[in-house]
Order: C-alpha cells, then structure tokens, then sequence
C-alpha cells in the first residue's frame, strides 16, 4: 500500500513538473518549422544548422492582431497571415509530435517585440523572395524575421547575416535542387551572397528556445 501511496505521488510531481514547463505562445515568439516539403526543404537543411541538431526549412513570427496571436510568414507568393491553428497543422503538430521549435528572445531583449511585429504586420502582401536577395523588395521567410527585429532595433542589425551557401558539404557540388530552381528563375546560383536561414536564426544566442503547451491550438 505505500509503495502504490508512493508511486502515485511520483506521477503527480512529474505531471506537475513536465506541466509547468510548458508556456503559451507570446507576441514576438519564432516559429522554427520542418516542412517536409520534398527535395528543396531537403536541400535547405542540409545547407543549413538548426538548434540542437534540428532541420529547419522554414519560420515565421508570432505577432498580436486585436486579442488573437497569428503567425506572419512568406511563403508561397508572399507574406501573409497564418493562424497558429494552420501553422502547427501544417506540419502535423501535436503534443508528441512536434516539427516545430519555438524561440523566444531573452528577457532583455523583449521591448523590441511591438515594433517587431508592427514592421511584420505591415509586410503582409509584399511579394515572396525567390532569389533570396537581402537588398531587394521581397521577402523569403527568414529575411522577414531578419528585418523585422533589425527594424525593432533602431535600423541595427540584430540577427547577424552570414554568407549563404547552396553546396553539399559532403562533395560541395550544388545540389541538384538548386541547379534546378534557380535555372528555372533564370538567375544565378547566389552562392558565397550574405543572407540568412531559419537553422541560423535558430541558434542565436539571443533567443531561448520553450516549450510550448499545444493543447489549445
């Protein structure tokens, strides 16, 4: 009987514990998302280092429209407005399977989140950047993060850039999706270009990464 007494009380403070852990989603939060989208999302995470050894071919930012948080993001032919529903639905989220890491700046550097997302929101509908070129008009999903909190900073860079890279590292050839996509556009292979990617953002030291309660998306 008291070791049954025991066992229940165990159970209790891990139940306790692993709730407690979790937080809910916040204004400003980056969303770090796996799409399993086929060759060229394969491609961008073996280019790419996400957090903790994950694979990231994509991201989006948690902003605050009225009392609902969504989700800006650039994908497809432009910036748009997500619900968190369709987010983690779209790479088959729930409470154990989870393709998404979520990131939240430190606490020191959370005043700059409303002018984050103010410069976020005011990107909906600007065009996708499929060339990833930093200094043109469109915006691919981690350029958007990148300037949203560069913007939050006063014009200075937040999120540092790096030089890109389309080669494999095992051969550094390119990899055939991009020879093929970028052919496709008509442009160049951008290789060596400053830019910046998902795994990249993901490892800032700027940003911790929480666990997020997914019970209510």
């Amino acid at each position: 009987m008291k070791t049954a007494r025991y066992l229940l009380y165990v159970i209790c403070i891990v139940s306790f514990v692993n709730t407690s852990n979790s937080q809910s989603l916040q204004a400003g939060d980056l969303l770090f998302q796996d799409l399993n989208c086929g060759e060229l999302c394969n491609a961008i995470e073996a280019v790419t280092q996400g957090v903790d050894g994950k694979d990231f071919s994509h991201c989006g930012i948690v902003v605050k429209t009225n009392t609902t948080l969504q989700v800006v993001e650039a994908i497809g032919s432009e910036v748009q407005l997500t619900s968190i529903h369709d987010f983690f639905a779209r790479s088959s989220d729930t409470t154990v399977i989870k393709n998404i890491t979520v990131g939240r700046l430190k606490p020191q550097y959370q005043h700059l989140v409303e002018k984050a997302q103010v410069f976020a929101i005011a990107q909906i509908g600007k065009p996708y950047d499929d060339v990833f070129n930093i200094n043109n008009e469109a915006l691919y999903c981690s350029e958007l993060v990148y300037q949203a909190y560069k913007e939050a900073n006063d014009g200075k860079e937040f999120f540092p850039l790096a030089p890109m890279t389309y080669k494999n590292p095992q051969d550094h050839n390119f990899f055939p999706a991009w020879v093929t996509y970028f052919h496709k556009l008509n442009v160049p292979i951008p290789e060596g270009d400053l830019g910046t990617n998902p795994g990249l953002i993901s490892r800032s030291n700027k940003i911790k990464i929480v666990e997020v309660d997914l019970k209510n998306i």
